[in-house]
């Protein structure tokens, strides 16, 4: 991510910081679309800086890198608690920080501290989520409509094994993305198409979004034995995205197997469809114009 002076810009900025699903992926292998785990920085018009984190996997220390010393002052929402999606908390420099102010969402299942303290706690690791320096708060969320940032958020329960997970839809009243960064349809159903059902919560959320930022860890080829994982195919993603009107599939939340060349080709085959189809890159950021102009920058 580029940072640029901002204040004259009118568009919404979505920065993936982390695209890998389950473990990071370090090597040359995986050095184009990047090895950091679940992590997006959503940048308000006329902002300089994010001030909303979708999820705080390792990529949350590439965040901090992007922010170039600067602490963050936002609010992250988490989707679930795996430790993909939460292991960057006590890696997060621009949080970790005295002049930090963060607010960490998760879904309500429980005080929310002591529910963080299962994952980041002695004698797993060695402090616990609230000796984090600055000015954290840690609140639960319930299903629905929220006011975040300045962002009009809807949570919404999607299936996926092991634990509460929401999507989110995030709008700034002009821009809207839909993320579902894990999702296993298949929970509901084989669907019209073997990959799960097109539910009525994840067809919500993606409804119209100028991106669907989507789970898209699997292969058809893949998928049969890996069903019960709770994740999604790349063709149930795209799908989606085609059924629910959306400008832009994102296909996220890669297989820390799947090979820069392997993602390369999945990207190249998948061109065909009335949705634009791209993969989700550690640098890659989408600047939302409006609901039929998107403009890329600071690519990987």
């Amino acid at each position: 991510m580029t940072v640029v002076n901002r204040i004259d810009f009118d568009f919404l900025r979505v920065t993936f910081c982390g695209v890998r699903g389950s473990t990071p992926a370090p090597g040359h292998l995986f050095a184009k679309y990047g090895g950091n785990t679940s992590c997006v920085a959503i940048t308000p018009a006329d902002a300089e800086d994010p001030t909303l984190v979708l999820d705080a996997g390792t990529g949350l220390n590439r965040f901090s890198q992007d922010l170039e010393g600067r602490p963050f002052r936002g609010s992250i929402l988490l989707g679930h608690l795996h430790w993909d999606h939460t292991h960057g908390l006590p890696f997060f420099p621009a949080g970790d920080n005295a002049d930090a102010s963060v607010t960490l969402y998760q879904p309500e299942q429980g005080d929310p501290l002591q529910v963080l303290e299962k994952v980041i706690a002695p004698p797993h690791f060695p402090i616990t989520a609230k000796q984090l320096r600055g000015k954290w708060s840690f609140r639960s969320l319930e299903a629905g409509k929220h006011e975040i940032e300045g962002f009009s958020v809807q949570a919404l329960d999607i299936p996926h094994a092991g634990g509460r997970t929401f999507g989110y839809r995030v709008s700034d009243g002009i821009s809207t993305v839909a993320y579902l960064s894990d999702h296993g349809p298949i929970a509901f159903g084989e669907g019209p198409n073997g990959d799960g059902v097109f539910h009525e919560a994840a067809c919500e959320l993606a409804a119209d979004a100028d991106l669907l930022i989507h789970d898209a860890q699997y292969t058809k080829n893949e998928f049969p034995s890996r069903a019960h994982f709770g994740h999604s195919t790349i063709d149930y993603a795209i799908e989606l995205g085609t059924r629910a009107g959306a400008a832009k599939v994102v296909l996220f939340h890669h297989d820390p197997s799947r090979t820069d060349d392997q993602i390369d080709a999945i990207v190249a085959v998948n061109q065909h469809h009335n949705v634009r189809v791209i993969a989700a890159a550690e640098g890659l950021s989408l600047d939302l114009r409006n609901r039929h102009h998107h403009t890329q920058a600071g690519a990987a």
